[in-house]
């Protein structure tokens, strides 16, 4: 009786043995290389776990931000991201944005912007502005539309602090790159030694442009953001001289474009 007691007893520890070395967790980090051990603890900002070919009752610890995927040994998986660009850290931020451009009413074109993010650092935006609506500096009856279209790529940390991350996810410093688009009518002077009426003359332009700017975000509702831009642009441009309502410049003997703006709205 006693030799089937320690008979037993021998293979329940062979096999709780066999168990624990081949039953364990897989620890994946962000550069491929691959930790077998037993998770014990999964925190906000570490993992904690044992390595038993090291030791039983050593506890190491890892940065979340250095693992890209655990495997369970039941074979289920979790993956994880940086906290600086984990979607769910700005699941309570407004994420679209509806702007006008301050100063566009003064060159004669409304200007309205929507901007929406797409995952934290990237957003697209899009901007319609209606030719004819405000101060026609040269009496030209300007009638037109202007169209912008561009993905913004927000500035993230030379260098990250643990647990760091976006103040908002529309806020900071980017780049913008950009396509825009112009065409209006507008009243021209014919002159010939003398005044010989007006005539209807249509400004149609193209432009690529690479825009710097910076946004800010107040209270998770009130935006402000200032840009300039520098491209080349290419159209149609007989007579207005490169004064396009999307950009300067751009014609033949200059083609090189230019654009700025101030832009204020309000997030939802």
């Amino acid at each position: 009786m006693k030799t089937i007691v320690k008979t037993l007893l021998g293979l329940l520890t062979i096999f709780l043995f066999v168990d624990s070395a081949v039953a364990q967790d897989k620890l994946i980090k962000n550069n491929n290389d691959t930790i077998t051990c037993i998770i014990k603890e999964i925190g906000d900002l570490e993992i904690k776990y044992t390595n038993p070919e090291v030791s039983e009752t050593i506890l190491f610890g890892i940065d979340k931000e250095d693992v890209s995927k655990i495997i369970l040994a039941n074979g289920k998986e979790m993956e994880f991201s940086s906290v600086m660009f984990d979607p769910e850290k700005y699941a309570n931020n407004n994420k679209n944005a509806l702007k006008v451009n301050f100063l566009s009413p003064l060159f004669n074109s409304l200007k309205l912007s929507y901007e929406r993010s797409l995952q934290p650092g990237r957003s697209i935006e899009f901007e319609l502005g209606i030719i004819g609506v405000g101060n026609d500096i040269y009496l030209t009856d300007e009638k037109g539309v202007c169209l912008k279209v561009g993905y913004k790529l927000i500035k993230s940390p030379d260098y990250y602090l643990r647990g760091q991350r976006y103040a908002h996810i529309l806020k900071g410093a980017y780049i913008r790159p950009e396509l825009a688009f112009s065409t209006y009518s507008y009243d021209y002077e014919v002159w010939d030694w003398d005044y010989e009426g007006t005539t209807r003359e249509r400004n149609t332009m193209f432009a690529v442009l690479l825009n710097f700017g910076k946004q800010w975000v107040i209270d998770d509702g009130f935006v402000v953001d200032t840009f300039l831009g520098v491209g080349y642009g290419f159209g149609d441009d007989d007579e207005s001289y490169g004064m396009h309502k999307a950009f300067i410049g751009g014609i033949d003997e200059f083609p090189i474009a230019l654009t700025s703006g101030v832009r204020i709205g309000w997030c939802f």
